[in-house]
């Protein structure tokens, strides 16, 4: 069992990745300093559009409730209490809810975001305090009906109301105070961030810097081998062109200087390629000629047979009758057979130019599909058409094309000796139209797979081999291009790519 090939390496990967790592460290450190100095603004624009107004605020309102409880001191004292009734009517009436409006609206904008709980808190607070200062309006109503009778319960409500207004400055003083330890909070988090931004980036700093020496160092050890493959440059040049074992380095010098190594060899190899394009183009030469030769032959056999059918007789010995025409069918398929090979030669060696008229690929498809399906069925197989609505027109050849769409299909099928199913997708791709035929059948060997459309080349115990390659030589006279891949989880795929027709393209032979 062979040894599993090492991963292969990157030079200008490396290269690239160490400095990218350079760059995000750079990168992370500005992002976090901007990050952080935004986050700063805007907790600075937040104390100055929202703790300093909520302050300002609350002291309002606690002033406002101490003039409130100062004024009721002296409430039994004075000697119009309608003048002060009308004061403490507006205050109930239009000055509390007011402050009490402008404090709401302050904490709504003093603690949103992030701190959007504790805001809910304290405007939760700020609630039970209005709720509970409400109170004060039968409270002070009465207060001042028995001041005008000159009741002596007055003394008590007026106690009343001052005790309830000190409970409420306390409850606001509690409040006040919570609002400036959040502030204490958010200055000492303000405080502690930039701090940590000072040591971050001082860190990430010297990281990098530290990083940039190692990929100084690294990047020269990685591109060292460079200079053997100079030495052996100028030994080439000096005419040494013998092949030598190459530096074992599995990166992009590395494969230089395999493919260096390998140049000579490559050289023997281009000649060899050379001999053999010139032995095919003889043997297309050849296969012409031989056609040729034998086309003649065949028609006038085949024309015999037709004649000689008719001269069999009808009577006599049933068996030699039988006899007879069983040898006389076996021929016919003979002649057929070689009619059909030297019909593939004579396309190989000399193929005809497309007449080129722009039709709809998906509608060739069907009807070719729908031809073939008698035959597909008897090898117990199926089709499956997925062809796109409204595709955009080809220039092709429709008899030359339904030619490759037969050699696709005849290939599929008999790549599933069980059966499965053939499934022939159309549709429309950037600038081409794509043809797929899929099979489930026994796929071919990775090996085979990248000389599949060579002439004579056959994964089947019959055949001449040439299928492929006609199909091949239609679909480049299109100026069409044909590949072949595997086809997951079994079978293979065979692509088609038309580019769409243009209009210069229609009735242009190639």
């Amino acid at each position: 069992m062979s040894a599993t090939p090492s991963r292969r390496r990157s030079v200008l990967g490396r290269v690239l990745l160490s400095y990218a790592v350079i760059t995000l460290s750079f990168a992370l450190v500005a992002t976090y300093s901007v990050l952080g100095q935004q986050r700063s603004v805007r907790e600075t624009e937040l104390m100055r559009s929202g703790h300093i107004p909520l302050i300002i605020v609350l002291r309002d309102v606690v002033a406002g409730q101490n003039t409130f409880n100062s004024q009721l001191n002296n409430i039994t004292e004075v000697k119009n209490p309608a003048d002060k009734q009308v004061w403490f009517e507006t205050q109930l009436a239009l000055g509390r809810p007011k402050v009490f409006a402008e404090l709401r609206s302050a904490l709504m904008r003093a603690f949103s975001g992030e701190d959007s709980g504790v805001g809910r808190q304290l405007l939760a607070e700020a609630g039970t305090i209005e709720a509970f200062l409400q109170g004060d309006r039968e409270i002070l109503s009465r207060l001042f009906e028995a001041l005008k009778r000159e009741d002596p319960k007055a003394e008590a409500l007026r106690d009343q109301l001052v005790s309830r207004g000190s409970q409420a400055l306390a409850q606001l003083r509690a409040l006040e105070g919570r609002v400036n330890t959040e502030l204490d909070t958010l200055m000492t988090e303000i405080s502690a961030r930039e701090r940590r931004t000072v040591w971050a980036l001082v860190t990430w700093v010297s990281f990098t810097i530290i990083l940039g020496f190692g990929v100084a160092l690294y990047a020269r050890r990685v591109l060292r081998p460079l200079a053997a493959i100079t030495a052996r440059a100028q030994a080439v040049a000096g005419g040494d062109l013998t092949p030598q074992v190459a530096i074992d380095v599995n990166d992009e010098i590395g494969d230089l200087a395999r493919t260096f190594e390998s140049m000579v060899t490559a050289i023997g190899r281009a000649n060899r390629e050379l001999l053999e394009a010139e032995r095919l183009a003889t043997i297309g030469r050849m296969a012409a000629h031989v056609t040729h030769e034998v086309r003649n032959p065949l028609s006038s056999i085949a024309l015999n047979l037709e004649l000689l059918q008719d001269e069999l007789p009808e009577a006599g010995n049933p068996q030699s009758t039988n006899e007879a025409r069983a040898l006389h069918r076996a021929i016919q398929r003979e002649v057929a057979r070689l009619t059909e090979l030297t019909d593939q030669y004579l396309s190989l060696a000399r193929p005809n130019r497309p007449d080129l008229q722009e039709e709809d690929l998906g509608a060739v498809v069907r009807s070719t599909a729908q031809f073939l399906e008698p035959d597909v069925a008897r090898a117990r197989c199926k089709f499956s058409l997925e062809i796109d609505e409204s595709l955009p027109p080809v220039s092709i050849d429709e008899s030359q094309i339904r030619q490759v769409i037969h050699n696709l299909v005849r290939n599929a099928r008999q790549s599933m000796r069980d059966g499965g199913t053939i499934t022939l997708r159309v549709k429309a791709q950037a600038d081409v139209v794509r043809l797929t035929v899929e099979d489930e059948g026994t796929g071919i060997e990775p090996e085979v797979r990248g000389r599949l459309f060579e002439p004579f080349l056959t994964t089947k115990g019959q055949g001449t081999g040439l299928g492929l390659a006609i199909c091949r030589h239609i679909i480049e006279a299109h100026k069409g291009t044909i590949s072949s891949e595997p086809n997951e989880p079994r079978g293979s795929r065979f692509v088609v790519e038309l580019p769409i027709a243009t209009p210069t393209d229609a009735h242009t032979a190639l």
